[in-house]
């Protein structure tokens, strides 16, 4: 296997990983999966000798599993500071600020939005990362941002019919106490 199929496997990999993640209702399990996604992916990035969309990716993965700790403004100012001071420090062509775009621009939404917000500037952010990794020549980044695209576009807009009908596609589901311990409890 060449080096450039080896690139380009990562990539695949990435896309298996990633596929699902904009099904998550919950917050916490949408960006813990997008981490995962953004570690490999970067990678693949690199090995495609993308280095401003790798050190955008590699930052996201950072950024992903922080901004479920804290949504702290300066902790945001600093991860879009560091995704303009690395990406533009690396980048070679004016195609290559569309990462670098999307990235901070979704870096914004995981820190002050929630719910359908995040979701629909990620849309934004993903389509900024689709016409990149077509440029790139990436076939699983291209894959998976495409899929991003197409499955987050038909989410958002699931979401918002349940909005409409007065359902919060995004609360948190309780569970309902156990019938078998109230039985139990009446013997």
């Amino acid at each position: 296997m060449t080096f450039y199929w080896f690139a380009q496997a990562i990539g695949l990999l990435a896309f298996l990983f990633g596929i699902t993640s904009f099904f998550n209702r919950s917050d916490q399990r949408f960006k813990l999966q997008l981490s995962g996604y953004s570690l490999i992916i970067g990678i693949h990035y690199f090995l495609m000798g993308a280095s401003a969309a790798g050190s955008s990716a590699l930052l996201s993965a950072c950024r992903n599993l922080i901004s479920m700790r804290t949504r702290s403004l300066w902790v945001m100012w600093i991860f879009i500071m560091l995704t303009l001071s690395v990406g533009l420090s690396h980048f070679k062509y004016w195609i290559e600020l569309l990462p670098i775009f999307g990235t901070s621009i979704s870096t914004w939404a995981l820190f002050r939005t929630r719910g359908l917000t995040t979701r629909c500037v990620m849309w934004c952010s993903t389509a900024c990362w689709v016409i990149h990794n077509i440029w790139l020549g990436s076939i699983g980044g291209s894959l998976i941002e495409g899929s991003f695209l197409l499955m987050n576009g038909f989410n958002i807009i699931r979401f918002r019919r349940l909005q409409l009908r007065g359902i919060d596609p995004f609360a948190v589901e309780k569970k309902a106490p156990s019938s078998m311990g109230r039985l139990a409890d009446d013997r």
